[in-house]
Formats: C-alpha cells, sequence, structure tokens
C-alpha cells in the first residue's frame, strides 16, 4: 500500500474589499511580485508537496499574467461564494486523482510569508500524532478583551491556551470535504477548515509557527509583508 501523498489547496477567489484597492489583495506587488506569487512559491515548491489546487473567480482578469500561471503541478478550479466554497470546489476535483486518505494542506492566499521550515513541522507533526490533522499557529501573548456591540469592555479574556489561527491548516482529504459539506449542509459558515473538522467532532492538533506568518488585510499590511520578505528573514 503506498504512503498518502500530500496536496495544496489555495482559495483565492476573494477581493478583499478592506484593502481599498481596483485588484484583489492577492495580486497587489510585493517585493517585486504580486503577493499571490509568494504565497504560490511556498506550497508548490515544497519539496514535501505533490500538487497544488488554487480556487479562483470566474472573473479573474490576472492570474494568467503570473509567473506560475502555467505550472504543470498546479491546477485551477472555479472559486466560490465564500472562502469555504472555493475551497470545497478544489477538495472535489482533487479527488478525481488523489486517494481518500491523502493529506490535503490548505493556506490562504494572503498570507505569503509562511515559511518552510514552518510547512515542514506541520506536516511531520500531523503524521507523526496519527491524528486527523492540525493547523499551524501561534500562542497568543497579549491581554485579550472581549467589547460589547459599542466597543465598550464587557470582560477580560483569560488567554491561557488561546492561539491565533494561521494557515496550512492540513487534513486527510475526505474527512475534511465531508467535514465541511455536513457543516454547511446543517447551515453552519466555517471560517477555516480546523473550525469544520471541530464541527464533526474532531479535535485537530496546534502547531506552533512563526508570527511572520500573517494575513493581508489591510493596506499596513503590505509593508509588514516586505520586511519578512527580506533577505535573512525570508521564508525560504
Amino acid at each position: 500500500m503506498s504512503e498518502p501523498r500530500r496536496w495544496a489547496v489555495i482559495p483565492a477567489a476573494g477581493v478583499g474589499r478592506r484593502m481599498g484597492t481596483d485588484i484583489p489583495k492577492q495580486y497587489l506587488p510585493l517585493a517585486g511580485r504580486t503577493v499571490i506569487e509568494h504565497t504560490v512559491e511556498r506550497l508548490l515548491l515544497h519539496p514535501g508537496i505533490d500538487g497544488l489546487y488554487i480556487a479562483l473567480g470566474e472573473q479573474d482578469a490576472w492570474w494568467e499574467d503570473t509567473e506560475y500561471a502555467g505550472h504543470p503541478d498546479l491546477v485551477r478550479v472555479h472559486g466560490g461564494a465564500e472562502r469555504v466554497h472555493s475551497v470545497l470546489n478544489a477538495l472535489r476535483a482533487l479527488e478525481d486523482r488523489a486517494a481518500p486518505d491523502d493529506w490535503v494542506l490548505v493556506h490562504d492566499a494572503a498570507r505569503p510569508c509562511v515559511r518552510r521550515e514552518d510547512i515542514s513541522r506541520l506536516i511531520e507533526r500531523v503524521e507523526q500524532g496519527g491524528g486527523i490533522g492540525g493547523l499551524l499557529g501561534r500562542p497568543v501573548h497579549d491581554t485579550m478583551k472581549r467589547t460589547d456591540s459599542q466597543g465598550r469592555i464587557d470582560e477580560t479574556v483569560a488567554r491561557e491556551r488561546l492561539w491565533h489561527a494561521f494557515t496550512p491548516q492540513m487534513f486527510r482529504l475526505r474527512l475534511l470535504r465531508e467535514a465541511i459539506e455536513g457543516a454547511l449542509a446543517a447551515g453552519v459558515m466555517v471560517t477555516d477548515e480546523a473550525s469544520a473538522v471541530e464541527w464533526a467532532g474532531h479535535a485537530p492538533l496546534m502547531v506552533e509557527g512563526h508570527s511572520g506568518n500573517i494575513k493581508i488585510t489591510r493596506p499596513g499590511d503590505l509593508e509588514l509583508a516586505a520586511f519578512y520578505l527580506q533577505d535573512g528573514i525570508s521564508p525560504h
């Protein structure tokens, strides 16, 4: 029996309205390339990953001009209305060539600074753990507050055992697809893959990664991402 293979999925059909730009944030310039070129490279060229599926909007007019658009190990699929639908479309397409127990690493298009060693650590920890999957993240170190609808503090939340959830998030193909389908059928709009797997009754593993694995959501994040991509801080 062959060992399970590993695949990457990048949902990239979003428009990034909070950036306030005319083009989706994944196509904004960053350190001499576009955001998505950095992101795709991190997964596509990782030696432990066999191929990558990217979910793009049907009206996407920018992807074909990017560096990896014609790469033989990359497959384009249609994106969905929300991130979760894009991921599900990619998983269903992947099932045509992957085994049910193959691993899938889902990564945000707007996280271009993930380090190769963090991806490798996630793979190692998840596969050695023998569980159903896990995700990169960082323990919370700041004091956490919960507010009311007017922004006034309701309570201080204990930060012990709280984590910031990052991507990639790594799970078995069939388990993840069935968890997402089940959550959507129940009217649960999950915000990440781990949420779907948790909803299905499982407990994913948290694996600590570098704090530089930021998600670009606002204009100032581009400057910070450029800092992490500098020589000596690069995720390569």
